[in-house]
């Protein structure tokens, strides 16, 4: 699908390259370098895609498209930004961009993201005015992070169940508290139970709760994490050791949106955003028999895989910057780096 696409970069020599490539796709570009030159080209050029830089000599790019997208609701819009951050990820998400992309980006996938934005001729805007910024949890501005980013912005203003998949250390509970904490049930409840440390007898339990007289020690009754997480966020990791048993009850509540108490009949509405993590391969889990094929599709609705440090070793400075300043803040000596760390 050809299209008329207006491009604002400040960067001459990428908007010379950008341009160059989208005409070879058959399209009609009209580049700029300033908000106030687009602000110009707009009173006679009606664009059907726009690409745009966020820092510009004469402003945020991410301002003006609010006002864009009020005078042409559906136009599709693409952020291209080298402030590489969870939250530029985020606030482009939240102000209306069909998708954003971290510079340095790869061209054939901004030509794809290009044709996607044409075909959908609608951004995906989360209902949510309310901007996110500083404050948040994640760092790192490798292109492994980027991907990480770009997905939790998709999904916050949505209740669509996450699976978080990485190594041990990669910062999987980060992830879901930033989920929660930039989602629309932010208010409520974050509870996160780890399974693996639950004893199997008692995992029912823990997470379904227990009426009085249920079992041998049930003097009172008792609510289960997915109570205490109604209305906000249940984040389950270490999901490949829930025993067997459990993942059927599990399963049950994500088909129906509803549980019971073990000893209980009522049916309980479950008013919980799911966030699942592991560090083990489910797919071997499931071969062997030991995880439930059917729960893991329920599970892995959106997937967010973790890069492991020795992937990601140009953020080791922005790591290592940000606990040194951290120690500082609890009073211990502010310490320098000597040298550089290594870049991936």
């Amino acid at each position: 699908m050809m299209g008329r696409i207006l491009l604002l970069d400040d960067d001459q020599a990428i908007c010379t390259v950008i341009a160059a490539a989208l005409k070879r796709e058959g399209h009609e570009v009209r580049a700029v370098g300033s908000i106030a030159q687009a602000r110009a080209v707009l009173a006679d050029f009606v664009p059907d895609l726009f690409i745009t830089d966020v820092i510009l000599p004469d402003g945020n790019g991410l301002d003006v498209l609010p006002a864009l997208m009020a005078a042409t609701p559906d136009l599709p819009v693409i952020v291209l930004s080298a402030q590489n951050t969870l939250s530029t990820a985020v606030r482009a998400t939240e102000q209306g961009a069909f998708d954003y992309l971290p510079k340095p980006f790869d061209l054939d996938e901004l030509c794809s993201a290009v044709a996607g934005g044409l075909s959908s001729r609608g951004g995906q805007a989360p209902d949510n005015e309310n901007e996110q910024t500083d404050g948040l949890p994640l760092i790192g501005r490798s292109p492994p992070m980027q991907d990480v980013y770009r997905t939790i912005a998709r999904v916050v203003a949505t209740d669509l169940t996450v699976l978080i998949l990485g190594e041990s250390g990669t910062g999987k509970e980060l992830v879901a508290r930033a989920i929660h904490d930039l989602g629309r049930r932010r208010a409520a409840p974050f509870v996160g139970v780890n399974v693996a440390a639950i004893p199997r007898e008692l995992i029912e339990s823990e997470l379904f709760g227990h009426e009085r007289g249920a079992f041998t020690g049930a003097q009172a009754r008792n609510a289960g994490r997915f109570e205490q997480a109604q209305g906000g966020t249940l984040f389950l990791d270490e999901i490949g050791d829930m025993p067997m048993e459990a993942q059927t009850r599990l399963l049950r509540v994500l088909q129906e949106g509803e549980f019971t108490t073990v000893g209980g009949a009522r049916p309980i509405r479950a008013d919980v955003r799911i966030i699942a993590a592991t560090h083990k391969d489910l797919g071997a889990l499931i071969a062997a028999g030991g995880f439930r094929e059917d729960l893991f599709y329920r599970l892995n609705v959106v997937p967010v895989t973790l890069p492991a440090l020795r992937q990601r070793g140009g953020d080791i400075a922005l790591l290592a910057r940000h606990f040194l300043e951290r120690a500082a803040a609890d009073g211990l000596p502010r310490p320098r780096l000597a040298g550089q760390c290594p870049r991936a």
